[in-house]
């Protein structure tokens, strides 16, 4: 089955990550990062396939060297919590062989990130073990947010662009100096530079299954652009993937089954329905006649017509004729309790049914959003709780003097990273300090995933409905093919063809 997935993350200090252990992880590489001291060792990571780096023409061949690249590009950034690097983590196919694949992203990387002046530092992965045991090839892009300058030398991220009054003059501020914006110095990081890449892998994908006869295509588009409306799956990183394949099941993990689940249901639940209303128009076009239809009338000659065959039958006439009496009446009891009596009914019964499934699945978008919003304030706010005494130590009297405070910041950098991390999206979200309100969070949590259940569960009855009609629409199609014929003999092909 053909998968477009095409996420992209930057890796930042201010979270407490380095592009050093990014690339030892991505390549299954051990990798020293001198910035912080840390040697990052992957080399028992298994799945990776290809480890590549591709340079512009102009870049230093030193720079080939995984170690002195990344080493350079975190050497060259001194704010604690400078911007590193572009991390792109994207899909293969499985229905394309692993050379054909690794063809495919060489093509890639080298027409629309290496000929704009990126360097990448390119892995493919393949994991033995995969969940539900569909293959998941894919492959991992890391790109220097920092440009290289066509002497070798790293450029600068961004220039300033000075603000001009009517006469075309700098304008100055009050406290001296003059206006400006910082503009990047690249597109890279632009939406619509993102939105262009999404597009061209998803076209090179979909041109290769064309070359190969393969009717399946990917869509780059959001659902909402695509017209699906549904449920957006949260993004699952490394730590998660690792927990879940050692069979430990995460919040993360669990919302996306179920994420997945309500899908499913959902493209099920829209397909019967879209059938269905097919159904109504042609059989509205074939019939041509004035007068209402009456589906009671319709089920009963098709039960008559179900009797007569099961009359045939050399055995089991009284279990069949039991059974088509069972359906017959279900059918007829069903349509009764939903005021359902003609084939106008049905049609706007049809349309609320479809109403719900909107009205249900909005609900569900929504508590989806609250519980990842929910899940983020629990990790931060436990985050911060483990992490201030380590932020509380160094205002300690013995840190006073500025020696002994960078040797204590050197030795816990890490961890307070991580403290600024979080107090600062803490902060964002109205929560300047302790006590968070994690009774609060997780009770909230606890019922939007019981409401969730509800809602599961009331798409399940919705879904039974609509198998119940399906089977109604076949039997009344059973019977209108009889009448039809009996009224039209001329017109009999034609209704078989439509219906």
């Amino acid at each position: 089955m053909a998968l477009y997935h095409f996420h992209v993350e930057q890796i930042k200090r201010s979270e407490g990550r380095t592009v050093v252990a990014s690339a030892a992880y991505r390549a299954g590489e051990k990798l020293h990062n001198l910035w912080d001291g840390e040697t990052h060792d992957y080399t028992r990571k298994g799945g990776v396939i290809l480890t590549e780096i591709f340079l512009p023409e102009y870049a230093p061949k030193r720079l080939s060297d995984r170690y002195t690249l990344w080493n350079e590009v975190e050497q060259v950034e001194k704010r604690a919590d400078a911007q590193l690097a572009y991390s792109f983590d994207i899909a293969l196919q499985n229905e394309f062989s692993l050379d054909e694949n690794i063809a495919l992203v060489r093509e890639f990387v080298q027409k629309y990130f290496v000929s704009d002046g990126m360097i990448v530092d390119l892995a493919v992965h393949q994991p033995d073990r995969e969940e539900g045991g569909i293959p998941n090839p894919h492959f991992h892009v890391l790109v220097p947010i920092r440009p290289l300058n066509k002497d070798g030398t790293w450029g600068a991220k961004l220039h300033r662009v000075y603000r001009l009054n009517e006469d075309g003059n700098r304008i100055k501020k009050e406290s001296g100096g003059w206006e400006f914006d910082a503009v990047p110095t690249t597109s890279w990081g632009r939406p619509e530079t993102l939105d262009m890449w999404r597009e061209a892998w998803a076209d090179m994908v979909n041109a290769r299954f064309e070359e190969k006869g393969l009717a399946c295509r990917i869509d780059h588009r959001s659902y909402a652009d695509q017209g699906l409306d549904l449920i957006p799956t949260v993004h699952e990183g490394p730590h998660v993937r690792k927990m879940e394949k050692k069979g430990f099941c995460t919040e993360t993990g669990e919302l996306n089954r179920w994420i997945k689940a309500a899908n499913r249901m959902i493209r099920s639940m829209q397909t019967t329905i879209s059938a269905l209303k097919e159904w109504i128009a042609e059989t509205k076009k074939i019939l041509r006649e004035p007068q209402e239809v009456y589906l009671a009338q319709l089920l009963s000659e098709a039960h008559t017509m179900r009797n007569e065959t099961a009359m045939t039958y050399t055995r089991g006439k009284t279990k069949a004729k039991k059974n088509n009496l069972k359906r017959f009446m279900d059918e007829c009891n069903y349509l009764k309790q939903q005021g359902v009596l003609t084939l106008s009914d049905f049609e706007r019964y049809l349309s609320s049914v479809g109403e719900k499934v909107e009205a249900s699945k909005f609900s569900m978008n929504q508590s989806q959003q609250r519980m990842k919003e929910l899940q983020q304030l629990m990790e931060d706010a436990k985050a911060y709780r483990k992490l201030k005494p380590i932020f509380d130590e160094m205002k300690k009297e013995k840190y006073r003097f500025a020696k002994a405070k960078e040797k204590y910041k050197s030795e816990h950098e890490g961890e307070l990273r991580r403290f600024y991390m979080v107090k600062r999206r803490l902060q964002e979200k109205g929560f300047e300090q302790e006590p968070f309100p994690l009774k609060a969070w997780k009770k909230e949590f606890s019922e939007l995933a019981e409401q969730r259940e509800i809602e599961y569960q009331e798409y399940k009855l919705m879904q039974k409905d609509l198998m119940l009609l399906y089977q109604i629409k076949s039997d009344v199609d059973k019977a209108m093919r009889e009448n039809h014929s009996e009224m039209h003999p001329d017109k009999t092909k034609e209704a078989e063809t439509v219906l």
